[in-house]
């Protein structure tokens, strides 16, 4: 089937009830069929991939590339300067090969092991805050934060820079409506300050994983020929920076959503030492932050769930949908907690899974057990109908978490 996708699908789906729950939507079109070519907000087409057996094969199809210049030119996408578009997300191999291997070590087992006491911590401080109040923005006062003392802990970014940075996340996360300037603006800043953060860390190194980006930018490994540009560090602590807050904040958030509006998987974790590993993967497969995997070009026409796509053509793996497939999970609609042979596709597959992974499910077990094991009373505040979400198809977010304890 050349040129066309299996079925009609709605002229466009991103609407206001899509923002609400995705889900219905994409159960209508993973049944029809496996690609569709669909309408995007911004007025371009792109070709979305919504079954788990596609969207698992197509994640580690070389022939669909990260890199834009592989694009027809019809994608349309947040343009960033060039000191901060050289990153993992636009990369094919080698580059790719050669930046995920000096950035692996980074989030190795041992790092991630040394990082809990200080997210337990972090979690803890900021529960003391609001734990007197009876009732709390779970994004606003928890989820947020969080993410932003790990990150910056990781990095080694001073106390004092913190909050401007988190300022400036969120109006990347969600632009005011009434300035479409903002976004652009903000990406300067952070530019600004990823360059004099990193002079910094050149004239005084310490223990952290900016430090130890410097170090393989400066000397390198293997004669050198492993070096980062300076654009590639500069862009790879952005990454670091705003892919870690971003994913992270939706995860905790949503995560505990999804336990609140599942009381009996809750009981059982409100006393448990440490939230399972299980737990987190059924979180991550139920609710992924980020719906769609970040968008493929294929280098050349190909084939996928019987669909001809023409090279170029921007194509969205429906993670999402996928892992909500009944073809592969049993019952997919229901959050278990105790769920087996969980293959969620939230944090991707093959050459391109999320270097972050490690982080953050460390992450999502600190935070979710800590506020449960805290506020055995937790409730949310208002009906679920009222929560409010970040109205972007390509993130799965809330606005806010009102509750009470």
């Amino acid at each position: 089937m050349t040129g066309q996708a299996t079925s009609n699908p709605p002229s466009s789906p991103f609407t206001a009830a899509f923002v609400a729950d995705p889900y219905p939507t994409y159960a209508a079109l993973r049944e029809a069929g496996p690609v569709h070519r669909i309408p995007l907000p911004d007025g371009t087409t792109a070709w979305l991939v919504t079954r788990y057996a596609e969207v698992r094969a197509a994640l580690a199809d070389p022939a669909l590339s990260l890199d834009k210049a592989n694009s027809d030119g019809t994608w349309r996408g947040f343009s960033l300067p060039p000191a901060l578009d050289a990153n993992l997300l636009n990369m094919d191999p080698p580059n790719h090969t050669r930046i995920r291997r000096l950035i692996r070590a980074a989030f190795g087992p041992q790092r991630i092991a040394d990082l809990r006491p200080r997210v337990e911590a972090a979690a803890e401080e900021l529960l003391d805050r609001i734990a007197a109040d009876g009732r709390a923005d779970l994004v606003a006062d928890y989820a947020g934060p969080l993410p932003v003392t790990v990150i910056c802990d990781l990095l080694g970014v001073p106390a004092q820079d913190r909050a401007a940075l988190r300022g400036w996340t969120d109006v990347m996360l969600t632009p005011p409506a009434d300035d479409p300037r903002a976004a652009g603006r903000v990406v300067v800043q952070l530019q600004e300050f990823m360059v004099r953060l990193i002079a910094e860390k050149r004239r005084e190194p310490g223990d952290d994983l900016l430090s130890a980006m410097i170090a393989a930018r400066d000397t390198g490994s293997d004669g050198g020929t492993d070096r980062l540009s300076e654009d590639e560090l500069t862009s790879l602590a952005f990454l670091v920076l705003f892919a870690g807050y971003e994913n992270s904040v939706h995860l905790i958030g949503t995560g505990i959503l999804a336990l609140l509006r599942h009381p009996k998987q809750l009981d059982g974790l409100r006393e448990a030492p440490e939230v399972p590993a299980a737990v987190v993967e059924e979180l991550l497969r139920y609710e992924p932050p980020s719906p769609v995997a970040l968008r493929r070009f294929p280098v050349t026409e190909v084939e996928i769930g019987g669909v001809t796509i023409p090279a170029g053509a921007t194509v969205l793996l429906g993670v999402a949908a996928a892992n909500r497939d009944p073809r592969r999970f049993d019952n997919p609609e229901l959050l278990d907690v105790s769920r087996p042979d969980n293959g969620q596709l939230t944090l991707g597959h093959g050459i391109h899974y999320c270097v972050g992974a490690p982080l953050a499910r460390l992450e999502l077990q600190v935070a979710v057990g800590a506020v449960l094991r805290r506020f055995p009373k937790l409730a949310l505040a208002v009906d679920p109908a009222e929560l409010a979400w970040r109205p972007n198809f390509r993130t799965r977010g809330l606005r806010s978490l009102p509750v009470t304890f």
